[in-house]
């Protein structure tokens, strides 16, 4: 995404995740700073998560993340997200993960076929419910 991005990741150790993300914007920090001459914070807050506790939960949050290009309009079609360099789509639709760890996602599927239809299915959906996501409030009166 051109201003935020989305990890899915699995917790090892107490604190491993908050680790992980302050060794990564620190580090890209530091890159972009020395690359652009320049200095201070790039990003703006901490970063939000939220604890995966069941099997659809897992699968809600992978669609998401993979369909957030889509929904987004950062790429116009279905078929171009499934070519969207900036992703791990990818490797969930080969079966040839580089970087991730498909199989809590992909042990939900009969195959990487399957789960590229889940996504196409899904996709049309993902969008409406994008639309109408403001007229959510999360303050109860």
């Amino acid at each position: 995404m051109p201003n935020h991005f989305h990890f899915l990741l699995l917790q090892k150790v107490d604190g491993g995740i908050s680790k992980f993300l302050s060794n990564v914007q620190n580090s890209y920090t530091r890159y972009y700073n020395t690359k652009h001459k320049r200095i201070g914070p790039l990003f703006l807050n901490q970063f939000k998560a939220v604890r995966i506790e069941e099997g659809d939960q897992l699968l809600h949050v992978a669609r998401y993340i993979h369909l957030n290009p889509y929904t987004s309009y950062v790429v116009k079609s279905i078929d171009e997200l499934f070519e969207y360099r900036w992703s791990s789509i990818g490797e969930y639709l080969t079966g040839n993960p580089n970087l991730c760890d498909i199989g809590p996602v992909m042990q939900h599927f009969k195959n990487n076929n399957a789960y590229k239809t889940f996504l196409s299915d899904q996709a049309g959906y993902q969008r409406r419910l994008d639309g109408i996501k403001h007229l959510v409030s999360e303050e109860i009166s």
